[in-house]
This record gives structure tokens, sequence and C-alpha cells, in this order.
């Protein structure tokens, strides 16, 4: 069952990368991006939690997305040494172009399916990822 979780993963993963990269932007990006998006404000640590990539490569993809115009960062009214970080319009319009192929690809991935078949399956895995989201090793986000 693992193997078929992650096949499909990188199968995903793959047409993500390249309907996303034609934007110019990576799959990780987008992820962030939709991350600010749900939590404007947030601190780079606290980004890469929610994007699952490590503190370090974050720090680096936030240097990218700001000299790209997709990011800015503002010291935190509360803690001065704190950076927050929002999407300028032009990431809003980069993360909309990015949703809308994510659309495209989870369509065809989901075209076999009927409907109540999509919802069982967002159900059971759903429950399996809450599973391990409960034990702090696995952080899962929520649609």
């Amino acid at each position: 069952m693992t193997y078929l979780v992650k096949r499909l993963e990188l199968a995903v993963r793959a047409h993500l990368d390249h309907a996303i990269g034609e934007i110019g932007l990576t799959t990780p990006q987008y992820a962030a991006l939709g991350a600010l998006l749900m939590r404007p404000g947030t601190s780079s640590a606290e980004l890469a939690r929610m994007s699952f990539v490590s503190p370090q490569a974050m720090n680096e993809m936030v240097g990218i997305l700001e000299r790209k115009g997709l990011i800015r960062r503002e010291a935190s009214p509360l803690h001065r040494k704190k950076l927050l970080i929002f999407l300028t319009g032009y990431g809003e319009e980069c993360l909309r172009q990015c949703e809308t192929r994510a659309d495209q690809v989870e369509g065809v991935l989901f075209a076999p399916l009927s409907t109540e078949e999509r919802e069982t399956l967002a159900q059971l895995l759903r429950k399996c990822a809450d599973t391990y989201a409960a034990d702090g090793v696995a952080p899962v986000s929520q649609d």
C-alpha cells in the first residue's frame, strides 16, 4: 500500500513540476506561495514547516522568491529581528496561475473516479495522514 502511495506521489510531483515549471516556479515554491496565502505574515521557519522543507532550504527559497518579486519581507512590529513574509500582487497572480495548472493536473488524475469515490478517497487519506499527524512526526496540512 505504501508503495502505491509513493508511486502516486512521484507521478503527481512529476506532472506538477512540469505544469508549474512552465510558469517559472518549482513545486516547492508553489507550495510556499500557497502557504503564504493562507497565513500571510509568517516567518521563514514557520513557512518551512508549512511547506515541508528544511529551514535552510526555505531561507534559500525566500531569497529567490523575493528576487523574483513574488514576496516581500517586513520586520515584525513585535520582534524587530524577525522578518515576516507576505505575497506581493505579482506573487498572488503567479499563485493563481499555478493553482489553475495544479487543478488541471488533479482533474486528469481524478477523472476516472466518481464524485463519491473522490470523497471516499479524500476521507481515507485524511484518516491515514491524521494517524501520523497526531504523533508530531509528520505534519499534515488540512484542505
